[in-house]
């Protein structure tokens, strides 16, 4: 049952004081500042009111904090479900959505029950990447009509469409909410270039407001696209569901599932990066479940673990699940007595925000370093990509997933090898050695073998190892003659792996690299240049080499 209590728990067993209350309360309060505009454009551009993202912000986040099994996750609206938001309000209403956002949660719940949270694992990198960089493609290519105030009354909601129709407004560019856009914009790069402590987003809303007002510049703000929006929080509710509505959004329901598995879920494993805890994800998935569940009880968007809220959180210091349930109170704080000054914010500043985000989204160069790996992986990044942007997000991602495991097939069979019985031992790292390898360890040295291929479903098992080290030894020798293959993820992880023991001061030698696993390393830089990363032609010169480096930090 450890793995099914919520962090919440664990960290009031180990006692909670004063002291740590201030952190949280600090860290929530500056992702709350960080979350505000960010919930409002979010739900804007998802085709619902701003209240929406606000609310979904409250009550998922503060579920997702109590509830979740990540010490230091906040959760709330999320560029991912955009797109698939967006859809489904033009489809089948905003009625639809809450029906499918509660069946969603039910199917999260599931998830985490049935402790289906570990086959986060087997998403590969480039499928990741490519459906994520689409949907920023589209969030950004959703918000020019705004940015520009072009005078368009129906945006096409296809790509391609989209764009033509973009192209055929474009004498009617409106130059003063042009202005607001831009002005927006360099004030949110200026500051996050120069004081990224300071809260960009707020800043940047907050300065374009008082323009507005103040020249009375006739510029759409959310006060005239949404004339009639609430200024409280709402009665809890359901949608009337019938069968046939079930079936419909079913679908839908599984999309925004597995969306919210794979943001929220990606999110705890940055954060126990970041700070050497490790999260429960069954449990996550159960509390993202429940979450969801309440926020259509409020009328909410669906919600999942935010990336960058949560490292935010961290940054400013956050300890406990108490941190994301204090930045939920804050918004609701400014739900209860500040919502009126929403009216004021311009449509163009909100887009901004949101070009902003989009670029975040894209992680460019994770994308490019994709585009430098083998033809298999490029095939799948730009294929999920292409699909996202032009076809559908669950197309993309079924198919992009099949696609790697089916080239992944392939690459292992050609990995296979078979012999007599007396092929000879390539670099001396035969049975005698793999058995007794740790018996002349020098100190403060660690060693790791790898048996088989590095590839997408198993490369978090290095990570695991480094975790359960413990106390970061002086260096590490990671045995790789049993590795026939990397693929991108492979390199990722490993390379992960050699940042984390770097930032610990310890050294890593590569024992026994295959030509294919070391063509991969290079292509992302790593070499045995004296960087803290080294390469042993076999075991035994990693040890002399080991022995060398120990005696050297000791004198």
């Amino acid at each position: 049952m450890h793995s099914f209590t919520p962090k919440i728990i664990t960290t009031m067993r180990e006692g909670y004081n004063t002291s740590l209350f201030k952190a949280d309360a600090v860290a929530g309060l500056t992702v709350a500042i960080v979350a505000l505009p960010l919930s409002m454009a979010l739900a804007i551009a998802s085709g619902a009111s701003p209240d929406k993202g606000l609310i979904t912000a409250v009550i998922a986040g503060f579920l997702i904090s109590f509830l979740g099994g990540s010490r230091v996750q906040v959760g709330g609206p999320t560029g991912a479900f955009v797109v698939v938001v967006f859809n489904v309000i033009a489809l089948h209403g905003y009625d639809g959505l809450l029906i499918a956002t509660f069946m969603a949660g039910l199917i999260l719940i599931a998830a985490g029950a049935f402790k289906i949270g570990r086959l986060i694992k087997f998403i590969p990198h480039p499928v990741v990447t490519g459906f994520t960089a689409g949907i920023a493609v589209i969030i950004a290519s959703s918000q020019v009509k705004d940015f520009l105030g072009l005078s368009l009354e129906n945006v096409p909601s296809e790509f391609l469409p989209k764009w033509q129709a973009y192209f055929g407004a474009v004498s009617s560019v409106h130059m003063a909410t042009l202005l607001v856009g831009l002005g927006a914009f360099f004030v949110i790069i200026t500051l996050k270039r120069f004081t990224p402590k300071l809260p960009g987003f707020l800043i940047a809303l907050v300065l374009a407001s008082i323009v507005v007002a103040l020249l009375k510049l006739p510029v759409d703000t959310i006060g005239t696209r949404f004339p009639d929006m609430p200024a409280t929080m709402p009665m809890p509710s359901l949608p009337v569901v019938t069968w046939a509505r079930v079936t419909e959004l079913l679908p839908s329901a599984f999309t925004i599932a597995f969306l919210a598995g794979i943001e929220a879920l990606l999110s705890a494993v940055v954060a126990d990066g970041m700070t050497g805890t490790r999260h429960r994800s069954n449990q996550e998935l159960i509390g993202q479940g429940i979450a969801n569940l309440g926020s259509v009880l409020f009328g909410g968007l669906p919600a999942t673990g935010a990336i960058a809220r949560t490292a935010t959180n961290i940054k400013a210091g956050a300890k406990t699940p108490v941190a994301g349930m204090m930045h939920a109170l804050f918004i609701l704080m400014f739900i209860l007595f500040g919502s009126s000054l929403m009216a004021y914010v311009p449509m163009a500043a909100l887009a901004a925000i949101l070009f902003v985000v989009a670029w975040g989204m894209c992680e460019i160069d994770r994308f490019i370093a994709l585009l430098r790996m083998p033809n298999s992986d490029r095939a799948v990044l730009l294929l999920t990509f292409g699909l996202t942007v032009l076809v559908d997000l669950t197309v993309a991602i079924g198919v992009g997933v099949t696609l790697a495991s089916l080239l992944f097939m392939a690459r292992m069979s050609e990995t296979v090898q078979l012999d007599n019985g007396n092929a000879p031992d390539r670099d001396g790292e035969f049975d005698g050695d793999d058995l007794n390898q740790r018996d002349d360890l020098p100190k403060g040295v660690e060693v790791f073998r790898i048996n088989g291929p590095v590839f997408f479903g198993v490369a978090g098992e290095l990570l695991d190892a480094m975790r359960k080290i413990g106390r970061t030894p002086k260096v590490i020798i990671l045995r790789m003659r049993l590795v026939p293959m990397l693929d991108a993820s492979g390199v990722t992880m490993i390379e992960e792996f050699i940042e984390q023991a770097g930032v610990s001061g310890a050294n890593i030698i590569l024992s026994g690299v295959q030509p294919q696993p070391r063509e991969m390393l290079a292509r992302i830089g790593l070499s045995d240049d004296g960087g803290g990363v080294y390469f042993a032609a076999d075991y035994a010169a990693a040890l002399r080499q080991a022995e060398q480096m120990t005696l050297v930090t000791v004198h």
